[in-house]
């Protein structure tokens, strides 16, 4: 079986660099694709509130025979419970889910700046949880360094990962300059900027030199640069090509012209501006 690296998070919790992610897949489907993410090798699971599939992850660990400890675990809380009973009652809501004592990893879903609510008071609900040892470590997704930086000024905790788009048109530098200078663990989500980058006359070039696929070079070029990923497919023979990362290398050239690629370009929705609350 493949050995997947871990990285230690600031509070010296250990997290597989690569994962499955379950964005997007139908909560129908999430027990059996995560199934098949854990017998090819997987021990990593991102997972959200906002997807509505948490309780499939935790039917999938429950049938896998794997002890709760071999799987590393990540949820985050849904947008629309920033004040602090809420979110106590959502994390609550998220272990039911997953019929499970604790979460690896919890995480504030988006800022949402421009709601009632200020992050800065859900940071606090997140630092209670995880004085409680429910929530193994705590952290945040979609955070500027505008909002890192009130957390560092306002709160105790500092987070122990930032979860950003990251992908070879939008490498987000400056921002993962910034989560290295205060120990928080970038981790890389829309990594292959939902398949828009697998065609660039950069990429493709590599992965023929290298005889890999582009995918796979995308996402080597990220576990070179040290960003924790988590592809997502439903289909098994992806699920194993998204694993097999580790049997090659890119060389620095390589990294540096796929890394020259940026264009600031999202898949997604700007942290910034992005202020949606689920009906």
């Amino acid at each position: 079986m493949t050995t997947i690296p871990t990285i230690t998070l600031n509070n010296g919790v250990e997290i597989p660099q690569l994962g499955f992610g379950v964005f997007q897949i139908d909560p129908d489907e999430t027990k059996d694709a995560t199934l098949t993410a854990f017998e090819v090798g997987y021990r990593h699971i991102d997972t959200a509130e906002m997807y509505g599939n948490e309780a499939g992850v935790g039917e999938a660990i429950r049938a896998s025979g794997l002890d709760r400890s071999e799987v590393f675990v990540t949820s985050k809380l849904n947008n629309g419970f920033h004040q602090r009973d809420a979110a106590l009652k959502a994390f609550d809501g998220t272990l039911d889910a997953l019929k499970s004592d604790y979460v690896d990893l919890f995480l504030i879903h988006w800022p949402l700046p421009g709601i009632d609510v200020d992050y800065v008071e859900t940071w606090k609900a997140l630092e209670e949880i995880y004085a409680t040892g429910r929530a193994k470590a705590i952290g945040v997704s979609n955070f500027q360094q505008a909002h890192l930086q009130r957390l560092f000024d306002e709160t105790n905790v500092v987070p122990a990962v930032n979860q950003i788009e990251v992908h070879p048109y939008l490498t987000q530098d400056a921002l993962r300059a910034f989560n290295t200078q205060h120990g928080i663990a970038t981790e890389a989500w829309s990594p292959i900027a939902q398949g828009g980058v697998l065609d660039d006359e950069a990429i493709t070039s590599i992965a023929e030199r290298v005889g890999k696929t582009p995918a796979q070079v995308t996402l080597r070029w990220h576990i070179q640069r040290g960003d924790i990923v988590f592809p997502k497919s439903v289909t098994r023979s992806r699920v194993e090509e998204n694993l097999d990362l580790f049997s090659f290398e890119l060389s620095d050239d390589d990294v540096a012209a796929i890394g020259a690629l940026n264009k600031d370009e999202r898949t997604g929705p700007d942290p910034d501006e992005f202020n949606y609350i689920p009906s």
